[in-house]
């Protein structure tokens, strides 16, 4: 059972930053690869990066690439989301998940999930 625990999500104004962390369970957080997904009302759970373990990352376009950043430190058992320039189309609730396998598009292919973190971007 892996545990997973989102957090520093809020209110921002268009252009600021917010950093969400997502801390873990487990003794083999390393070899996990985590990945970030964001669900904005009406809208389906969608893919915004992942960071694979060994620390390779990957996004989903080149928006987010620009402006995101997701890191880890895995004596801590954590992964991060920097956001940067946010948008008002950012906001969203934010999740963090353990792939199992399987695309990293798409949701089912995380076996844990957090329990989310609001982010509002206003314009």
């Amino acid at each position: 059972q892996v545990q997973l625990v989102e957090s520093g999500g809020g209110l921002v104004q268009a252009g600021g930053s917010l950093r969400l962390s997502c801390a873990a369970s487990g003794r083999t957080f390393s070899s996990y690869d985590m990945g970030w997904f964001r669900q904005a009302p009406g809208k389906e759970r969608e893919f915004v990066g992942i960071s694979w373990s060994g620390g390779y990352t990957e996004y989903t376009d080149d928006s987010v690439r620009s402006r995101f950043t997701i890191s880890r430190d895995d004596a801590k058992n954590t992964v991060y989301l920097q956001m940067k320039i946010l948008k008002p189309e950012d906001t969203a609730v934010y999740y963090c998940a353990r792939r199992a396998g399987g695309s990293v598009y798409l949701a089912r292919s995380y076996d844990y999930w957090g329990q989310g973190t609001q982010v509002t971007v206003s314009s």
